[in-house]
């Protein structure tokens, strides 16, 4: 499923227009950015039942580059990463409710 096809299903869903589910969207994806990437403070967005934004921080290291052999430095750096939630993972393998 792509952007358009998402922005449809939350519509229909919804029901509402593609316009507002289109900007529901955008300014979701916007604030999780916005939080993952604030400097100071938790840089975490939990909803509950679905998941966990978060940054992972990764160490400094050394590699080699594979066409020379070289050996090289890698910097450490941030990622975002995303932790399924029990309810959505119960979800998506097909576990009943109870």
């Amino acid at each position: 499923m792509n952007k358009a096809e998402l922005v449809e299903a939350m519509a229909k869903s919804a029901k509402i227009e593609k316009k507002a589910a289109e900007a529901g969207l955008n300014a979701f994806i916007e604030v999780v950015k916005k939080e993952l990437a604030n400097k100071k403070g938790d840089r975490k967005v939990q909803l509950v039942g679905f998941g966990t934004f978060e940054v992972s921080e990764r160490k400094a290291r050394t590699g080699r580059n594979p066409s020379t052999g070289e050996t090289i430095k890698i910097k450490a750096t941030k990622a975002p990463k995303f932790k399924a939630g029990k309810a959505f993972k119960d979800a998506v393998n097909g576990a009943k409710k109870k």
